[in-house]
């Protein structure tokens, strides 16, 4: 069966990835992964993730991706033993010094190497299968066709994981250097600025005014990728032999979260019964959360893959709640976005049978009994109606007009 590996930035995010139907999650810690801005978990928050994820069947991994230095490598026994010690499945490596170590001071821990160790070829995976490596998270460079050549050539029982969704790096497997050059913030360190991102002007010479690079009045973003969507083709990827679907996106909201990994969940299931195509709502899924335009990435060998029109994700939905239980026959949800009385919402529920559904909100209160018109404080438990018997964890959302 093919792995779902979604990302948790924190503790919430884990538990809508595991809720959503993850098969495993991978986070970070405060130190040594690429995504220094997700909280991540360490010490004894990291050992009521793994317990939580453990205790429902998952599997959790933890980043320690970075490109090492010196000072780095100085705490990074300690640090592997304390994951060692907390029970985590694996980790997720690309500098060779840390690996190094995690075979002297763990060696039965679970190495995955990182998309950043860039492996883009067979020999390159079986000199690393060699070196302990239980599993190849491919470059994000690599197409089908070389996946499969790499799947063939591996011995025993490596495996190799690849990237499903989510954003993708203009520069060669995250090895960039903009980030670092205009705000000293180290992309390889975690504290990337994506300036691939920014809108560029460029100047004629000294002293004269910065001309913005485009054509029409909107700008252009030349160094900006497409976002990846790989959900109508995931029978070619468990063709090539891959045994991990993963989604990007340890930055991204607990909403994004639940809504991606339910349409790949969704999709999964399908191929596991025969079914090359993903249900239509789990296509129409990948448009509800945050996203640039989808592209395949290099899996068929595209190209001209840049988003030009503009670097800032689209949403046509907000979070505005998520389900904490049931009271009799309404639900008590905690309020993320403002809603009233008279709005229609649309459920996003772990159950297919319930996602998708739209209703209208006749009537709202808060825990007391007392009537809430408006549902205007974030956080606040309300109790409403709804005509489905949706879940804790499930959530609400409204279109955007």
């Amino acid at each position: 069966m093919i792995e779902l590996l979604a990302p948790a930035g924190d503790f919430d995010r884990l538990k809508s990835a595991v809720h959503f139907g993850a098969d495993a999650v991978y986070i970070g810690g405060a130190k040594y992964s690429l995504r220094a801005g997700a909280k991540g978990a360490d010490g004894e928050q990291l050992a009521l993730a793994v317990d939580y994820c453990h205790s429902r069947g998952k599997k959790l991994y933890v980043a320690v991706n970075i490109f090492a230095d010196d000072d780095d490598i100085a705490g990074m026994r300690d640090y592997l033993i304390s994951l060692h010690s907390a029970g985590v499945d694996a980790i997720i490596v690309s500098d060779a010094g840390i690996i190094s170590l995690a075979r002297k001071y763990v060696p039965d821990l679970e190495l995955h190497l990182s998309t950043q160790a860039n492996t883009t070829n067979s020999g390159s995976a079986r000199f690393w299968a060699d070196m302990g490596i239980k599993r190849i998270v491919t470059a994000r460079e690599m197409s089908i066709d070389g996946i499969k050549r790499m799947r063939d050539a591996l011995r025993g029982d490596a495996q190799i994981e690849c990237f499903v969704h989510g954003a993708m790096c203009i520069s060669y497997s995250g090895r960039c250097l903009l980030s670092d050059y205009f705000t000293g913030r180290r992309a390889n360190k975690g504290e990337c600025v994506q300036a691939c991102r920014w809108e560029y002007t460029i100047g004629a010479g000294r002293g004269d005014a910065p001309l913005t690079i485009g054509q029409e009045d909107r700008g252009s973003y030349i160094l900006n990728s497409k976002d990846m969507c790989m959900l109508p083709y995931l029978d070619s990827l468990a063709k090539a032999g891959v045994d991990s679907f993963k989604i990007e996106g340890r930055m991204k909201t607990q909403y994004y979260v639940a809504s991606a990994v339910s349409a790949y969940r969704a999709g999964i299931d399908a191929l596991s019964k025969g079914d090359y195509a993903p249900p239509s709502y789990a296509l129409e899924e990948v448009y509800k959360h945050s996203h640039r335009q989808y592209c395949t990435g290099f899996y068929f060998k595209d190209r001209g893959e840049q988003c030009l029109e503009s670097s800032k994700p689209e949403t046509s939905y907000d979070f505005i709640a998520e389900v904490k239980g049931r009271r009799g026959d309404l639900l008590e949800v905690e309020q993320r976005g403002r809603f009233k009385i008279g709005d229609t919402l649309e459920t996003l529920s772990a159950d297919c049978a319930y996602t998708a559904k739209s209703f209208t909100v006749t009537d709202i209160k808060d825990t007391s009994g007392a009537p809430v018109p408006d549902a205007k404080y974030v956080c606040q438990r309300i109790v409403i109606n709804c005509p489905y018997p949706l879940a804790d964890g499930d959530m609400l959302r409204r279109a955007k007009i």
